[in-house]
């Protein structure tokens, strides 16, 4: 990350380049690097990548905030509230809080990448079945993004 002293701003703009940033494994074949976070200086909103390998799926969850998720490489599945949808590369999702749904590759043979954005610097996650809540700037990443990641 490269941090822009500004002469407009008291917090510095940054640079984040995610294949020098670590990542987190999130299991079921599923990774994801956390961009703008409060480490970077955001007080607003959260945003990161996740990556799905060929047919990965992430559980069933919710927010407790709006969350938009954008596919940025290959394509995927949305479960919205127990409705799945077909997405291509860049379509757009938007999730109310409280929503329950889940991502998953559509593809058996590449990668799936989406760019995904919470409302809140206090967003959390809660997996469909649990009361317990967890929140995502305090899940950790568990080893460095490999050379050539994005």
């Amino acid at each position: 990350m490269t941090k822009i002293q500004t002469e407009c701003s008291s917090l510095p703009a940054a640079i984040l380049r995610p294949s020098q940033l670590p990542k987190k494994d999130r299991g079921n074949g599923a990774s994801t690097v956390p961009l703008v976070t409060a480490d970077v200086g955001s007080t607003t909103f959260l945003n990161g990548i996740t990556t799905f390998s060929p047919g990965a799926a992430i559980g069933h969850h919710s927010h407790n905030c709006v969350e938009s998720v954008m596919v940025i490489e290959g394509t995927a599945y949305v479960d919205i509230d127990g409705t799945e949808y077909f997405l291509e590369t860049y379509e757009t999702t938007f999730v109310p809080a409280n929503i329950v749904h889940r991502f998953r590759n559509a593809s058996d043979t590449e990668e799936m990448k989406i760019f995904w954005t919470y409302a809140s610097i206090d967003a959390t996650r809660t997996m469909a079945g649990s009361t317990e809540r967890h929140r995502i700037d305090e899940e950790r990443a568990t080893e460095a993004a490999g050379a050539g990641e994005n």
